[in-house]
């Protein structure tokens, strides 16, 4: 009797002292869970408000050679997503109100991602999970690093690199994407992306160097539910050097959004209503 007693005390204290480890309930491949990201990003599932907006703070410093600022940049946008269009206004550049150059240069940026990413400015949310696409997907190499919880969320933590042999190159974007590596983690129950880490390889020429050279790309990105049920990027940070033509580059930014709110439907318009 002595020796159950003993063993039944010793069972309880090794259940009680365990690790509290969650674990999916269902355990899947690295490539069946990014399989189902794919699938949910390009899905028109929205279990959010469809109307909302927030803030957005960008900082950018450029670092000179003796690792000072030699350039500073805290930008202030008004975010808002409306019938399935996110539009981002300039309020506010180192505290002032934007210059009509300020405001140039925002409209250049937003035209030329446009441009590279083939999404323009519509998109499902704030230019997150919606770019996770099966063409995107296909260039890179998964293995499943085990499983986290961030923000009381569980996440499989997936490892990439570029796929073998290496995907071919159609543009600058096809270049850098074949020289990164890293981790994402997606939400083991809603399938979002809800962070990664990502870094250059190797670097990365343009026109054979005569243009510039991408030497260092390191960027982290996290994405959160908010409580409406919307996934956005609200935080993000990267480091990046390089040359431009014959000036050397080194760069860090930081990006951070507040004050998430839904926006009301927008009214139907008189004709509308009228017929």
């Amino acid at each position: 009797m002595l020796v159950l007693r003993v063993l039944s005390i010793a069972l309880i204290l090794s259940i009680s002292l365990a690790p509290n480890v969650v674990r999916a309930e269902k355990s899947l491949t690295a490539d069946e869970v990014i399989t189902k990201a794919v699938a949910h990003a390009q899905s028109e599932t929205h279990t959010g408000p469809q109307n909302y907006a927030y803030t957005k703070v960008t900082v950018a410093d450029e670092i000179d050679g003796s690792g000072k600022v030699k350039d500073h940049k805290e930008k202030l946008y008004q975010v808002r997503f409306q019938e399935g269009i996110t539009t981002a206004k300039l309020i506010s550049v180192n505290g002032r109100y934007p210059e009509s150059s300020d405001l140039k240069k925002v409209s250049e940026n937003e035209s030329n991602f446009g441009k590279m990413t083939g999404h323009g400015k519509r998109a499902r949310t704030d230019d997150g999970g919606s770019f996770l696409t099966s063409e995107l997907a296909a260039r890179f190499s998964y293995r499943l690093a085990g499983q986290e919880t961030i923000n009381g969320r569980l996440a499989y933590q997936i490892a990439f690199q570029p796929a073998s042999p290496e995907p071919p190159v159609h543009n600058l974007v096809d270049r850098l994407l074949n020289r990164i590596s890293g981790s994402l983690w997606i939400d083991a129950d809603e399938f979002e992306l809800v962070r990664s880490d990502i870094q250059l390889r190797s670097e990365v020429d343009f026109l054979a160097g005569v243009i510039g050279v991408l030497r260092k790309f390191d960027y982290s990105m996290t994405r959160t539910r908010m409580a409406d049920g919307v996934w956005l990027n609200t935080d993000s940070s990267g480091e990046f050097e390089g040359r431009k033509l014959l000036d050397s580059k080194r760069l860090k930014t930081q990006t951070h959004i507040k004050n998430f709110h839904p926006l009301p439907d927008k009214a139907p318009s008189l004709a509308k209503a009228a017929g």
